[in-house]
Order: structure tokens, then sequence, then C-alpha cells
């Protein structure tokens, strides 16, 4: 069981005292940091990374992508978008889509929306009940810790805007003739359902986080957003003994 967190209480905003000007700057080192952490991984095959990164409608997640991992070698680096699930896809179990897209040895994978949606959208949308809910949070727990024993290094994101910026991002995509190809009639129904979906993560946060702790990030400002995650994720990798291998010449 992880620590219960109340999204209500927990700041959109930055929450700490750096400017966007600071902020780039020290982007810079880390990019270069993560780089050079991503060729040693590469490089040793001893570990893989695996980032989820969860948020409502118009929290972010392809910007962080796009950002965050800048400098990385796409050789060593896989983007994985979860959708809604086609007619195979539903037809097996519902981890069996996710499992197939896990990284192996000494590359990094980057789920853009996870497992996760399985909870979500059907719970939403009344698919499933509580008993089904818990179900599948503990088969999670199973399989994400079955990852990690694997030297499988889990990080987990969860990007928090707004419900006003979440409207204020819906109207750009209906306006901007560059953003207009993200926009879905189905986007209105899920912002509108802000709360719900708040409710919901609360209660994953709570009950899916044996393998890896959940980071809130605050996503209203894009910028600071970016900033935290990448910092969150080289302070993580920093953590462990990933180095390039010794060769007996």
């Amino acid at each position: 069981m992880g620590k219960k967190i109340k999204l209500a209480d927990i700041s959109t905003d930055p929450e700490e005292k750096i400017t966007k000007e600071e902020a780039a700057k020290e982007m810079l080192g880390l990019t270069e940091k993560l780089a050079e952490i991503q060729n040693k991984l590469y490089a040793q095959k001893k570990y893989d990374v695996l980032i989820i990164l969860q948020g409502m409608d118009a929290s972010g997640k392809d910007s962080a992508v796009k950002h965050v991992f800048s400098g990385v070698n796409p050789a060593g680096c896989r983007v994985k978008s979860f959708k809604a699930p086609t007619e195979e896809e539903r037809a097996h179990h519902f981890l069996w889509r996710v499992s197939k897209e896990c990284p192996e040895k000494g590359m990094i994978q980057i789920f853009n929306r996870s497992q996760y949606e399985d909870i979500l959208v059907p719970k939403i949308n009344n698919l499933i009940d509580d008993q089904l809910v818990k179900a599948r949070c503990a088969e999670i727990n199973s399989f994400e810790s079955g990852l990690v024993r694997d030297n499988t290094i889990l990080m987990k994101f969860y990007l928090h805007i707004s419900h006003e910026k979440q409207l204020e991002k819906l109207q750009i995509r209906k306006t901007d003739e560059y953003k207009r190809w993200k926009y879905q009639k189905e986007d209105i129904a899920a912002i509108s359902k802000h709360d719900d979906f708040a409710k919901i993560y609360e209660y994953i946060f709570e009950h899916c986080a044996e393998a890896a702790p959940w980071n809130i990030i605050p996503a209203d400002k894009k910028w600071y957003k970016n900033y935290l995650i990448l910092s969150e994720i080289v302070q993580e990798l920093e953590k462990y003994e990933i180095h390039y291998p010794k060769v007996d010449l």
C-alpha cells in the first residue's frame, strides 16, 4: 500500500523558487547527464528503464516526451502510446499489450499512458466494479514487482494539471491550427469528469505503489513540469551502478 495522496491538497503550480530561465539552464546540464547515463546503460546491459507518464487529458505527456528526452540516443530509447484497446488487444488479458512493450536490457522505454488506462477508463464508464478495480491493482503490483526483480528501473509520474488549465488547453486545441489535430470531441467529456478521474487516480496511488512510488508533478507550467521530470529521472538513475562494462584487452 502506498501513502494516501489527495490531489486537491497538492499545487499544480511550481512548488520551488526557480525561474523559467534558471530551469532552462539546469535542463541543459541534466540533459547531458541523462545522455551519458543512457550510453552506459546501453553498453552495460544490466538494467533497463521503464518510465510511465500518466495524467489527465491535456496534462502535457507528449510535451514531456519531446523535451525531457531530447538528448537521448534514439537507438536506445522507445516510446509507446497506449490508446483505446484494439479488437485484438481486448481479446487478451489487459496486461498483454503492455507486457510485450516492456524494455529489454540496456533500453529506456517510455509509456505515454500505460496499464493504468485499463482501470481508469473502464471505471469512469462504469464497465468494471470496485472488486475488479481492486483485482487489477493487485495484478499490476505483481507485474511491476516482477519487472523490478529483473533489474527494471521503474519510475512512475503523474502530471498534475488543474481543471482550469485543462479547459484553457482545450480551447487552444480548437483555435490553434498547429494543435487542432489533437482536438477530439471525447476530450470535452473527459475533461468534464476531472474530479471523477482524480478520485480514481488517488485510489491507484494508494493501491499501486508496491514496486515504485508515484511522483506527482505540478503540470500547469510546462517548463517546470519538464524540468522536474528530467531532474527526478537523473537523480533516480544516479543511485544505480550504471557504468561501461570492463573490456579485457
